[in-house]
Order: structure tokens, then sequence, then C-alpha cells
């Protein structure tokens, strides 16, 4: 059994942001800052928290941090994340696989597509 892994956050779980305190408690490490490869496009959903999405064309590199947590963490973490977020597989840009926050497609219909800021921070940074 896996006792540590490697999760991916994109939004509202990193550094500094609203739901970073749910990894925090989970006992999770910060360990470095990423970007995806660029197969992924990036939604704003009612402006409170991205979703990320893999798609098979027209994709982005996405900025993200990856985090170390016990695995009996992440089902705390994944139950406090927003409705249409599940845990998936990303692909970083230097080829590795890790678990990560992913969002449902349908969470993203009729939601504001933020593929061109190439990550949460960026969007938000432009926002304010």
């Amino acid at each position: 059994m896996v006792d540590m892994l490697k999760l991916a956050v994109n939004g509202t779980l990193m550094r500094g942001l609203e739901l970073n305190p749910n990894l925090i408690q989970a006992g999770a490490e910060f360990l470095y800052e990423a970007t995806t490869a660029p197969t992924y496009r990036l939604w704003s959903i009612q402006d409170r928290h991205p979703a990320m999405v893999r798609v098979s064309t027209d994709g982005v590199a996405v900025a993200l941090e990856v985090w170390q947590m016990p695995a009996a963490g992440l089902v705390q973490v994944l139950l406090q994340e927003p409705p249409g977020l599940s845990i998936g597989k990303v692909t970083l840009s230097n080829g590795e696989t890790v678990l990560g926050v992913l969002g449902e497609p349908i969470l993203c219909e009729g939601q504001r597509e933020i593929s061109e800021f190439g990550g949460w921070r960026a969007y938000l940074a432009q926002r304010a």
C-alpha cells in the first residue's frame, strides 16, 4: 500500500488560497511549482474556483503546485472539494504522471474558459 503520494493542485488548494488549509490539515507538504503537459484546458467556475479538463486537441500547459501527502488524507481533501471536481491522473510538463484535481466536463458548460491565462493565479491577478 502507498503511504505517501503526490497531488497536483491547480486552484483554491494552492498555497495562500481559500482551501489550502484542507491540504495542510490532511498532512500535505508543498513540494514544487510545475506546469502540466500542454493537454489541458481551464475554466473559471462562477469565479470561485477553476476546473481543469484534459483535451485531445488545442490543449495548453496549466500552472499548478505539486504536494506530497499521506494517502489516507486524499479522501479527506476530496470530500471537501467543490462538487464536480475529482481526482485523476495529470501529466506534468516533465513527463511525470501524478494524481491531480480535474473537473468534470459538464461542470464547465456555460462557464468562462480561462485557458489563455495559463493558470488560476494568473487569472486572479488580471481580475484584481
